[in-house]
């Protein structure tokens, strides 16, 4: 009895859908001379106009709905779903004594950022809605479109910065002073060992404080940089940034932690991270002319 209900109900909702749908098409034909059946149009170009801006208002409803709210364009969450046991999987070879902390959308669409503890430092990965692309979140910024071309506006405060703990790369008594957080296994980063070297070259009012600090990403760029920082070498850092052999460690990890530890602390994810004395913050890699002019604040 219950599914003839069913049926009949089905049926009559069939029938008034059938009835409208005829009400429609009469409609037009009369008032707008348009038959949908055969698409052909006889009325004047000012009924014309009211039969566009009327069918376009009967049709809003539905477009709005396919496009917000219930589809992709409103929750991402609704038509795609990264489980930690999948991000797992796609990471295992980049990351395999990785521990992920937590998987969310990105801030750009079709993405999805996933947090991750390897070896008690911090990495950010980024895998698309697709699973078959993954972006290594440490060297990307994500900025909003409207802010794209301006200068950073970070600062930091300066003199809180244990510059005593940097391996100093020019002279110590210089009068300008540039805090350096970078990484050996860093492309950009032996780039710019190079520049700040070729800049030193024609200055000598420059000294950068160097802070060695190893991404995740990078698995054997904190041995390196725990090696470089128990002798406080320049000859070793530069060995490092060259892609020469280097020593064992002869001291413990407790330097490189604390150059990380400091590095998150002030907002430094990726590397080359360059801050100067009055506390502007400029990411990543940056020609030696033009390092030379920020540095005297001339842009």
């Amino acid at each position: 009895m219950t599914h003839l209900l069913w049926r009949t109900e089905k049926a009559a909702a069939r029938y008034a859908l059938y009835a409208l749908w005829q009400r429609f098409k009469c409609y037009f034909n009369k008032y707008f001379k348009f038959n949908i059946a055969t698409r052909s149009y006889k009325g004047s170009t000012m009924k014309r106009r009211y039969f566009i801006v009327l069918l376009a208002l009967f049709l809003m409803p539905f477009t709005a709905e396919a496009f917000t709210g219930s589809g992709c364009g409103g929750d991402c969450n609704q038509c795609h779903a990264l489980e930690k046991r999948d991000a797992e999987r796609i990471l295992k070879k980049l990351a395999p004594a990785g521990v992920i902390t937590g998987v969310k959308l990105s801030p750009v669409g079709g993405l999805w950022q996933v947090d991750m503890d390897v070896n008690g430092q911090r990495g950010i990965y980024y895998i698309d809605f697709g699973k078959k692309h993954v972006l290594l979140g440490q060297s990307i910024r994500i900025i909003p479109i409207e802010d794209a071309g301006k200068p950073p506006e970070k600062k930091v405060n300066f003199s809180k910065l244990p510059l005593t703990d940097a391996i100093v790369l020019g002279p110590k008594k210089a009068a300008k002073k540039v805090a350096v957080f970078t990484d050996p296994d860093c492309p950009y980063c032996r780039k710019f060992h190079e520049e700040m070297k070729q800049l030193l070259a024609k200055r000598n009012d420059v000294a950068f404080y160097i802070f060695l600090r190893p991404l995740a990403m990078h698995k054997d760029a904190y041995k390196k940089a725990q090696a470089v920082l128990c002798e406080k070498s320049l000859t070793l850092l530069d060995d490092a940034f060259s892609g020469k052999p280097l020593p064992e460690p002869s001291c413990s990890k407790e330097r490189v932690d604390k150059n990380i530890a400091l590095a998150d602390s002030l907002g430094f994810s990726g590397t080359p991270m360059i801050v100067r004395d009055d506390g502007t913050v400029m990411p990543g890699y940056i020609a030696a002319d033009r390092l030379s002019a920020w540095i005297d604040k001339k842009k």
